[in-house]
């Protein structure tokens, strides 16, 4: 019999991929994983802005980023601004402001259109895994190992876990889309 923990796995990380990519979509309130892509140049070296950086959200639609060196500053604010998060920051010299105006509707629905579309990556992933795991117990069966019951059985097993992550991915999406959409 097949070890399906493997293939379990390997959809879970395709969940945790997701939910990292969602985490980053901005819906409306200012959410400092937005920033978690984000590098800096520090000392000649890409460095993730939480490691150069306090990042706090002392209100719902600001982040404010304070450096804990001041010549990082102005780097900083070519990070961002080279990001794709679409937020102008603010610098006073000392911390930048990130303020996140209103989403209009239009924006809103884009986002749920991207929400979606990484959600059907997501299925795609793991109807590929569901592939793998097939091909792996069909040569079982092939091989002698297993018999046509058990591998109808192990076929089952594998779909039944296919069809739990996929529902898994579409509440997600549902969640996600909703959280944009509603103010």
């Amino acid at each position: 019999m097949a070890d399906l923990q493997q293939f379990r796995d390997n959809m879970n990380k395709t969940i945790s991929v997701l939910e990292e990519e969602y985490a980053t979509i901005r819906a409306g309130r200012a959410n400092p994983n937005i920033l978690n892509r984000i590098t800096v140049d520090y000392y000649g070296t890409p460095t993730p802005l939480q490691q150069v950086a306090g990042i706090s959200v002392p209100e719902a639609r600001l982040i404010v980023i304070q450096p804990w060196e001041a010549s990082l500053v102005k780097d900083i604010e070519k990070a961002i601004l080279a990001s794709d998060i679409g937020i102008t920051p603010n610098n006073d010299g000392k911390v930048i402001r990130l303020n996140f105006p209103d989403l209009t509707e239009e924006r809103r629905k884009e986002l749920a259109k991207d929400i979606k579309k990484r959600g059907e990556d997501a299925k795609v992933s793991i109807r590929n895994i569901r592939r793998e795991a097939i091909d792996v117990v069909k040569k079982e069966e092939k091989a002698g190992d297993i018999s046509e019951d058990e591998l109808r059985d192990e076929e089952n097993e594998i779909q039944k876990m296919t069809d739990d992550f996929v529902k898994k991915i579409d509440q997600m999406i549902d969640t996600k889309s909703d959280e944009v959409m509603t103010v």
